[in-house]
């Protein structure tokens, strides 16, 4: 059957561009867009958002953006789409696996966070994903379950997701041990520590170290091929000159969490709450990091991409 004639296909609005490089083999890789919204503000997060794209063309890859718009899942947007979903910022839906649907069925903005962007770049044939950090097991989490559907997502799709590592605001062991329980494989790019987001170490180890893009596109293929289905985490540290000190990390965040309880902030608004309060504790630092991160993922991303579409042929 056509892809496009199932009710899934005919939602999903691929950019030209992108479907001439999908349909090609060139390598495609997508970008997410709760960064843009809930992440960033304005006007920074326009700029990081094209600064991203163009990152990724200078790899040689074609960058899909992705988000929700006018009732269609948007694999790729055009340069006015993407300033209006800046300019939205937090007014648009942070939307996640279980927010899809509702979010198309209203014609509302959505702004994808990592599952939500795994899921409808799978849709259009997408293998490889760069963002910041992933969720993951909050704090608390054996009162309160909070867990991101981004662990899950990571279980079911199949998606290599280059990060650099759960946020810092999280349970990192026990983020560790979900991902490990589930089957999903922490690859360490360049790295046996698994990065922190705003550093390069946590304690943790990870499952497996790999070295170069081939090296991983040939991991990828091999997973793949075996039927074992689901994603993988391509964990890639923030540039050293960029990282902040553990210690001081782990204090801001303690701060930013009592903070937190006091105004009893929870469920979805906690982790933009978290990363904002860490802003501003940490003088604009964490910012400065977060958008640093962000585009050595999509630099490293790109050429796992390549190294992945160049392995296909």
């Amino acid at each position: 059957m056509n892809p496009s004639a199932s009710p899934a296909g005919r939602l999903l609005a691929v950019q030209p561009e992108i479907q001439q490089a999908l349909d090609a083999g060139h390598p495609v890789m997508a970008l997410e867009s709760t960064l843009i919204c809930h992440g960033l503000p304005w006007p920074r997060n326009l700029d990081t958002a094209r600064q991203l794209e163009a990152i990724v063309r200078e790899q040689g890859v074609m960058p899909a953006t992705i988000a929700i718009l006018d009732g269609r899942l948007r694999v790729g947007l055009g340069s006015e789409q993407l300033e209006r979903l800046a300019r939205l910022g937090d007014k648009a839906i942070k939307c996640s696996r279980r927010d899809i649907a509702v979010v198309l069925q209203q014609h509302r903005a959505g702004a994808t966070t990592v599952a939500a962007t795994m899921i409808i770049a799978a849709m259009a044939g997408i293998r490889i994903f760069a963002t910041g950090g992933i969720g993951g097991v909050h704090r608390g989490a054996a009162q309160t379950l909070d867990i991101s559907a981004d662990l899950p997502e990571l279980a079911r799709t199949p998606m290599a997701v280059v990060c650099s590592g759960p946020k810092a605001i999280l349970d990192l062991p026990l983020t560790a041990q979900y991902l490990e329980t589930h089957g999903v494989p922490v690859i360490g790019y360049q790295t046996d520590e698994l990065p922190s987001f705003y550093s390069r170490t946590s304690g943790l180890p990870v499952d497996h170290r790999l070295d170069t893009p081939a090296e991983v596109a040939e991991f990828l293929h091999l997973k793949w091929s075996l039927g074992l289905g689901g994603g993988v985490l391509l964990a890639n540290p923030v540039p050293e000159e960029h990282a902040i000190e553990p210690e001081i990390v782990e204090k801001t965040v303690d701060l930013a969490l009592r903070e937190a309880e006091r105004q009893g902030v929870s469920g979805r608004v906690l982790t933009p709450f978290l990363l904002a309060r860490m802003e501003r504790l940490t003088g604009g630092d964490s910012l400065k990091t977060n958008i640093a991160l962000v585009l050595s993922n999509a630099r490293v991303g790109a050429r796992m991409a390549t190294a992945y579409h160049s392995a296909s042929d």
